[in-house]
């Protein structure tokens, strides 16, 4: 086994050759990889090392000996630990090239042919962007009832003043409930005893209509004082216009539980996105930063070059936001689904909006695409996939090279699956575009949209 060139707990000066996926550092000693979070290419840094194995260390920033131009005073004091965002130590329009860079480095390792990828499309008011938050509740050190995010890779809640990224309004609501908890002797969830009444609060905010959805997540059906709470908060906070409670009494790290109870309004809130009403339920996903989503989308119908001819096959659909937006320029719309209320809401958005060539269906998109093409022979010109983080499992990859359909666009969260999963259709497709979207300002993630057309030989 080769020698590791470094130890831990000793320290090192390194130059910074790269960022990474996460937007970390990258250093090399003797050609062995040193990955430093908040370290930018250029700068000439003195490091700790905390973690090694075989193939590569992780090591901790001690004093920045070289700055890089780029790098500015975080406006953030708990940003470095509840990794939240990663990036806040750069300038903005620079962390849009690093995205872009991340997505280039990620084309030029796996795929075949050469593609430039376009400039990272960014945010006008990169700040208060989040359309959903969920709050953990629980315990400081202190006994105290406390609310805010989880520490970076632990469930430690730090208690968060204005965080820049969360609606504002949303932050008010969740504050204005812990005060209510200490007022009224109410229990937090404490996760070693399993004990307590309230485990998390979430909040979802229409941003075009300003409509307010507050769930609170409970350990047990009874709630002390819950119609005054549900009271004071429907009058300090006139926006909220529903409020549900959502049980969940198991040991797990998932969030929401199977049971909801509507405690104020009708469980719903509407939202715009371009000339669309869209309804949201406590269970529908819907995108996080709606302003972004709707450059993202109409970038997607745009390099899809969509005609009243196309019968367009929606792989993923949610609750039917881009379909819906593709519909006028189609002759028909499938939308599939796996989870049954984002298909129920998805129907009400089309019918909402006066939508008739267009339906949804219900089921795993590996299972439902297979019966759409080898069953009920549909053969759609174009198809629009907006998979999960795990990107298209290789039967539906093998179902999409069988349909041969004229045009795939490709929208993803996770620039590495999505450069995997095209590695295996450039064979059949030419890819011609690949455009960066940032939905989420000063974090390493980035939202990517890719047109791919089959080529003449197929």
């Amino acid at each position: 086994m080769t020698d590791i060139p470094v130890k831990k707990n000793e320290e090192y000066i390194v130059d910074i050759i790269d960022n990474g996926y996460e937007g970390e550092g990258i250093a090399k000693i003797e050609n062995y990889t040193i990955f430093i979070p908040g370290a930018i290419k250029g700068e000439k840094i003195r490091i700790l090392i905390v973690k090694t194995n075989t193939s590569h260390a992780f090591g901790k920033i001690l004093e920045i000996l070289e700055e890089a131009d780029i790098r500015i005073q975080s406006d953030c004091t708990t940003y470095k630990r509840c990794g939240g965002c990663s990036l806040r130590h750069i300038k903005y329009d620079a962390t849009l090239k690093l995205k872009q860079n991340m997505v280039q480095n990620l084309v030029n390792k796996n795929l075949k042919n050469s593609i430039s990828v376009k400039d990272t499309i960014g945010m006008e008011f990169p700040y208060y962007y989040r359309n959903k938050a969920q709050f953990p509740v629980g315990y400081s050190k202190n006994n105290e009832i406390i609310t805010g995010v989880y520490a970076n890779r632990s469930h430690e809640i730090i208690p968060t003043n204005g965080c820049l990224i969360q609606n504002k309004e949303a932050e008010q609501i969740v504050k204005y409930i812990v005060e209510f908890m200490k007022k009224h002797n109410i229990t937090a969830y404490d996760e070693r005893t399993q004990k307590g009444i309230i485990r998390h609060i979430v909040t979802k905010v229409g941003i075009k209509t300003n409509e307010v959805m507050c769930i609170i997540v409970t350990n047990q059906k009874y709630v002390p004082k819950e119609e005054n709470l549900i009271k004071e908060l429907s009058q300090q906070f006139p926006n909220i216009k529903t409020i549900v409670k959502n049980i969940n009494n198991k040991n797990t790290n998932v969030i929401l539980g199977d049971k909801n109870i509507n405690l104020y309004g009708s469980g719903y809130i509407y939202d715009k996105l371009g000339e669309y009403v869209f309804e949201i339920s406590t269970l529908s996903f819907y995108q996080i930063n709606p302003i972004q989503t709707e450059k993202l989308y109409n970038k997607a119908i745009e390099l899809a070059e969509l005609n009243k001819n196309d019968v367009l096959l929606d792989l993923y659909c949610g609750i039917g936001t881009i379909g819906i937006f593709a519909s006028k320029y189609v002759k028909k719309v499938i939308g599939v689904e796996i989870i049954q209320q984002a298909i129920e809401n998805a129907k009400r958005n089309a019918k909402i909006n006066n939508i008739t060539d267009i339906e949804f269906v219900c089921g795993d998109v590996e299972e439902i695409l297979d019966k759409l093409v080898n069953i009920d022979n549909i053969k759609p010109s174009v198809i629009f996939v907006d998979p999960p983080r795990k990107g298209l499992d290789s039967k539906t990859i093998s179902n999409i090279i069988k349909v041969k359909p004229q045009k795939l666009i490709y929208i993803s969260c996770n620039p590495a699956t999505l450069i995997r999963d095209l590695s295996k259709l450039e064979l059949y497709y030419n890819i011609g575009q690949i455009q960066p979207v940032d939905m989420f300002p000063f974090t390493h993630h980035v939202e990517c949209c890719s047109v791919l057309e089959l080529k003449d030989c197929q």
